[in-house]
Formats: structure tokens, sequence, C-alpha cells
């Protein structure tokens, strides 16, 4: 019997840790297994003393279509260890209490654990870069994307206030912010550049390249001094409130999940990862 296929990988080049998402056949959507496994793999590159810089980077012809909503290997309903925080097991629970305790831990409270790496990370994006896997992009310090790679944040299609991890005033600034949400549209990765979201684009074959050379550009640096300045320019964002504007619209986003399971058929207002999907392509 074949080996079972690993969901992440991991390769040491130089002093650059790879970090790979390995669903291409779901477009690297994102179930707890494999947040757990990105968990494992940034765990052991910030313990790796060799390794100075990450790169975060997606298998196939997306990065990520965001979280797991509905493939065969989507595991809600499975008990994990908790490693963000403390709230309990969400299978013991129901309701609105289980989907909380669960978001805070596989969603808010990895994507915090993950941006407070103390060493640089860099995302490499193509194709798809949507709603969990935007918050998968912008827990990272850096991001190179392809020119094909697109980024959007489609719930508000669900009646919900954008994604867990709300990152969007403090990276888009406030208007983009509100037109990105409002109409749910697709990015382009040169709009994203020209936004300052995005560090570089480069044509889709020369991704994988153009980060490589940017991450050993970091890597020349002392890794305590690039530490201090990643520690440094978040507390600065934290400041201007991101950490509380984020457990606000956390609060927001739950209170739209349960108005919709009151009201309709499921907390996702009857979406799933299909109609999101065409929903998506339609509004381009």
């Amino acid at each position: 019997m074949a080996a079972e296929r690993a969901v992440v990988t991991y390769e040491v080049q130089d002093q650059v840790a790879v970090v790979t998402m390995n669903r291409p056949d779901y477009r690297n959507a994102q179930n707890s297994v494999m947040t757990y496994a990105l968990d494992d793999a940034f765990y052991r590159a910030c313990e790796d003393g060799q390794v100075k810089v990450i790169v975060l980077a997606g298998e196939g012809k997306h990065f990520s279509a965001g979280h797991d909503i509905g493939s065969p290997e989507r595991d809600i309903d499975v008990s994990y260890p908790r490693r963000a925080g403390l709230w309990w097991d969400h299978t013991k629970h129901a309701g609105g209490e289980s989907r909380f305790a669960r978001e805070q831990e596989v969603y808010l409270g990895m994507c915090r654990r993950w941006r407070e790496m103390p060493k640089p990370v860099i995302a490499s994006v193509q194709g798809a870069c949507v709603a969990g896997g935007l918050m998968l992009a912008w827990v990272c310090d850096l991001i190179v994307a392809s020119e094909d790679a697109f980024f959007a944040d489609p719930v508000v299609k669900m009646g919900i206030p954008g994604v867990e991890y709300f990152a969007h005033p403090w990276v888009l600034g406030p208007r983009i912010a509100k037109e990105f949400l409002f109409t749910g549209k697709r990015m382009s990765a040169q709009r994203a550049y020209e936004i300052g979201m995005v560090n570089q684009v480069v044509p889709r074959e020369d991704l994988s390249e153009a980060t490589t050379q940017l991450a050993r550009s970091v890597a020349e640096m002392p890794l305590f001094g690039l530490s201090l300045t990643k520690k440094a320019i978040n507390q600065a964002e934290d400041l201007m409130g991101m950490q509380s504007g984020m457990d606000s619209a956390f609060g927001l986003h739950h209170f739209a999940h349960a108005h919709n399971a009151e009201v309709g058929k499921d907390s996702l207002a009857g979406m799933d990862a299909r109609s999101m999907k065409k929903s998506n392509e339609e509004r381009g």
C-alpha cells in the first residue's frame, strides 16, 4: 500500500526552512490536520538554530483556497490537543460554544501564534489566496506573489464580516478594506503590490527562485536583530489597535454565525465550498 502523503512538507535549504502545504487536489484547503502540521513545521523551524528565515508555500496551482468547508477529509468534529489557547475541547460542546472554542484555537489563535514566530516568514503565493489562505499570507512578514495570484475574502456573502484573523484595516487601509469586503471581488497581485500588501510580483515560473533570493538576502542579517525588528513592528501594529480590533471583529464574526444558524439552515448561511468558489469566480 502506498504511503500516505504528508499534508505539509518541510525541508531546509541553506538557512531557509521551506514549509509547503500539500493538499493540491483541494487547492490546499486547510483542515485541522493541516493546521496542526503547519504548527509542527513552524515550531521545528523556530527551534532549529541553523534556520534564519521561513518560507510558506503551497503545492500545485494555488497557495490556499482557505479553510476546508467541504472536502472528504474535513475534520471539524475531530478533537486535537489545544496549542494556541486554553479553551476547551470543542467536540464536547454544541452550538456557539463549540464553534467559538474551535475557532479561537484553530483559526484566530493559531494565526496569532504564528504571527509571533521570532524568525522572518515569507509567503510564496500563486493562484488563489482566499479567506483562510489570506489569513496565512497575512501572518507572514513578507509576501512574494506570482502574476496570476489573486486575493479575496468573500465571506460577507455568508453575512459574516470578514475572516477570523481580521487584519484588513491594518494590511489594506480602511477604505480599500471596505471595498475588498463590500464587493467580495478578487484583488490582483499587481493591485496588492500597489497598495503595499505584497512585496514583489514576479512571473509564475520565477516565483520559487524570487522567494528564495529574498529569503537568502534576509538571512544575511543577524537573527537576533531580525527578531527584535519583527517584534518592534508587530508591537507598533498592536499599539495601533490591531489586537483589540481583531478581538472585536471576532465577536461580530461569531454573532453572524449564530444569526445564520438561527434564521437559516446552518452557520454558513447554506454556503459550501462549491458555492463559495462559484460566487468568487462570478465576482471576478
